[in-house]
């Protein structure tokens, strides 16, 4: 008998929230849960969702002196220990490319803005342009196999039943304003113009929303390997 889709989201800071992720559910009538991993503890298992995403986060996915990063380190590992799917988004990608044996660390060229990517599978990842923030990035881990990148960085892996992404397709319009206000720093010390960012959201907005959930969609039956509106018994 089949049930409705599950999925816990792991969120890091009140400006990173789901986005396009969120409303993909919805849309599907899935339940799902958002943890604020960055301050409750997690007790869980991770078997109790049919996947896990990890959304973005200002932190390095390198920093074990932020409690929250072992956490979810410990947790991702668990997930891939009991064949629970990932899909994860920037921060989340380079987490669970650590979690899986790869390495993340300061990139020498940092990624801000829309930018296309090159996709080796473009039913999966298409081209774009995908939404980068970033300063981070990450080695795949062994056995996982690449599906597009940019001349800076990896952008999207496949390892096992999980997906890990460099760029945010959760981003909306409303989270880019919560960032540019939030972490306006940045954007400053890497010659971005805010203004301009914002204006180039809000218009690629109707087909960045359609692309993301063509995405989502692809993750779930061609990765994740599950029922569009159910797990049927994993």
């Amino acid at each position: 008998m089949s049930r409705k889709l599950k999925a816990l989201i792991l969120q890091h800071e009140e400006p990173t929230p789901p986005g396009y992720l969120a409303e993909w559910l919805q849309e599907r009538d899935a339940e799902f849960d958002v943890h604020r991993i960055d301050l409750h503890e997690w007790t869980r298992d991770p078997r109790d969702y049919d996947f896990i995403a990890s959304l973005g986060s200002e932190f390095a996915a390198f920093d074990d002196s932020k409690p929250f990063i072992r956490r979810e380190a410990d947790l991702l590992h668990a997930a891939a220990k009991a064949d629970v799917p990932v899909l994860g988004l920037c921060f989340g990608g380079q987490l669970l490319a650590r979690v899986l044996g790869g390495k993340s660390f300061r990139s020498e060229h940092a990624e801000i803005g829309w930018l296309p990517v090159r996709s080796n599978d473009p039913d999966l990842v298409s081209e774009g342009p995908w939404f980068n923030w970033h300063f981070d990035t990450f080695t795949l881990p062994p056995g996982a196999k690449l599906i597009a990148q940019t001349d800076v960085a990896p952008q999207a892996y496949v390892i096992g039943r999980s997906l890990g992404l460099q760029f945010h397709p959760e981003v909306t319009p409303e989270i880019m304003e919560s960032w540019v206000k939030a972490y306006r720093h940045e954007l400053d010390g890497d010659g971005v113009d805010p203004d301009a960012l914002l204006e180039e959201t809000h218009r690629l907005a109707p087909e960045v929303r359609r692309r993301s959930a063509r995405l989502f969609n692809h993750f779930l039956s061609d990765v994740a390997r599950l029922s569009p509106k159910a797990a049927n018994g994993r």
